[in-house]
């Protein structure tokens, strides 16, 4: 039945508020009936006083018997709500003028009657002769005397006739007008909490169906239907986290299926590349074995030299794999230190100068007259510079490759530039890509390494990138940016 938290909060409003009206009217009752005994008792209060003087209840300093009938019957007729007893000093009842059979007590207490006399604090109540059980108001005196008492004149100031017109009051179009304005009273605080209380749980309700939706899409697909908040109550922060943990999972979500389909293409790419070489060694080896007597010095040194290129080839190729591998794992730790990039790119240059040589290429480095020391892990971007100059060699039938500097925002912007046979605009967003091949075999694509793919991920480690800019037949072009040193002036 309350299984929603709208549903309980409505229930607990309305016991409370059934609660609140219970004791509202009941402590309402309470204060009206002790002010109304307050007030009356002590607009009463020299009552039993002026009743002795007036009526002459006392003569020749005794009580005048007569006069007292006289006073009961009187007051019977003018004021039917107060009732006169003649109580001697133990508290028994002598006379009074009640009917006499609704009188059902013999005596009161006088305690309260001592305490009327002393002036303690009012409301008072005393016993109430015609019921065993009630206590009402009353005015009390000693007669005839209060120097030589003989007994108490004792009235109470509501009698039966004010208990008949209290229950027709009670019953009367006042008493129902003001339950029933309690009653409007509660059920419009009713209605204004469950309004409220609808606001606050709406919130909360499209919170939970946009939780379901994300569960029911297994986690994977997710959209936020509502702006975030900067500033709000506990609700709107819940919301904002829960869209941000959601956008979170399913990026994350995303990105593992991302590199689960680039660790299969990893796998089969792997498995092709290191056949071939594989299989080429295989052969070489083979055929030295079975035909070691057929084959002369010269023949046996040139399988041994193709078998050991292969070999080479292989090698550096499970080499790349453990580099990339350990890269992409995050495992590599920088050991920045300045140093000049300059001199760097061109020791780096001259492993290739003798691959340019044969191919008519001319390697050059830039003359920079205001050098620039960068701060860096000097090993890994020096493994940068041999993956882009050796491409750059490698796709360069004749021309040159060269390196470049400049300043760029604070930092020292480089540029690998060749004049080789380029890449196409199709291939171009895929070259970063681990083993990527182009289709054509004179693209300059055709690599199918990883040398550009650890490139990436060692500027990614330095908090760099990289960019290329190249076309079919006008080179290559590729930079990265490296922090300058901030103690270089």
């Amino acid at each position: 039945m309350l299984r929603t938290l709208y549903a309980k909060l409505a229930f607990t409003l309305v016991l409370l508020l059934l609660v609140v009206g219970v004791i509202f009217t009941f402590l309402s009752l309470s204060s009206v009936r002790y002010y109304q005994q307050e007030v009356e008792q002590k607009l009463n209060l020299d009552l039993a006083k002026k009743l002795v003087a007036d009526r002459n209840l006392v003569e020749s300093g005794r009580i005048n018997q007569a006069a007292l009938k006289e006073t009961f019957s009187a007051y019977m007729v003018i004021n039917p709500s107060i009732e006169i007893y003649l109580l001697d000093l133990q508290g028994k009842i002598l006379s009074y003028s009640a009917d006499p059979g609704k009188v059902k007590r013999n005596s009161v207490s006088l305690v309260p009657v001592m305490d009327f006399l002393s002036g303690k604090r009012l409301p008072l109540l005393g016993d109430d002769p015609r019921s065993h059980d009630q206590s009402k108001i009353f005015s009390v005196t000693q007669v005839p005397s209060v120097e030589a008492p003989e007994g108490y004149l004792y009235v109470v100031l509501r009698g039966e006739q004010y208990d008949d017109v209290e229950r027709f009051m009670n019953e009367s179009f006042i008493w129902r007008q003001s339950g029933w304005a309690l009653m409007g009273s509660l059920l419009l605080g009713l209605f204004a909490g469950l309004v409220l209380f609808y606001k606050l749980t709406r919130r909360i309700n499209r919170l939970s169906e946009s939780m379901n939706r994300f569960r029911d899409s297994d986690f994977s697909q997710f959209s936020a239907d509502r702006q975030q908040r900067q500033q709000g109550d506990e609700i709107d922060r819940l919301t904002n986290t829960f869209d941000e943990m959601a956008q979170r999972i399913v990026t994350q979500l995303d990105d593992l299926k991302q590199q689960d389909r680039l660790r299969r293409e990893l796998v089969v790419n792997v498995s092709h590349d290191l056949r071939t070489p594989v299989s080429i060694l295989h052969g070489y080896l083979e055929t030295l074995t079975l035909k070691r007597d057929l084959l002369s010095a010269e023949e046996k040194q040139k399988f041994l030299q193709l078998a050991m290129r292969s070999s080479d080839r292989l090698t550096h190729l499970i080499s790349e794999l453990f580099e990339l591998a350990k890269l992409e794992a995050h495992e590599t730790v920088l050991h920045r230190e300045v140093f000049n990039l300059a001199e760097l790119a061109h020791d780096v240059m001259q492993k290739f100068q003798l691959q340019a040589q044969e191919k008519q290429i001319s390697l050059m480095v830039a003359p920079d007259e205001s050098p620039h020391f960068v701060y860096a892990d000097i090993a890994l971007i020096a493994r940068v510079f041999e993956n882009l100059i050796g491409n750059a060699v490698k796709h360069t039938t004749s021309g040159a490759v060269s390196v470049h500097f400049e300043t760029h925002h604070g930092a020292l912007l480089t540029k690998v530039c060749d004049t080789g046979s380029g890449i196409s605009s199709q291939h171009l967003p895929h070259i970063f890509e681990r083993f990527y091949q182009g289709e054509n075999a004179t693209s300059r694509s055709q690599p199918g390494g990883l040398g550009l793919a650890i490139s990436l991920k060692i500027l990614e480690l330095h908090g760099s990138s990289i960019e290329v800019d190249s076309a079919v037949g006008r080179g290559t072009t590729f930079s990265f940016l490296l922090p300058v040193d901030s103690s270089d002036s």
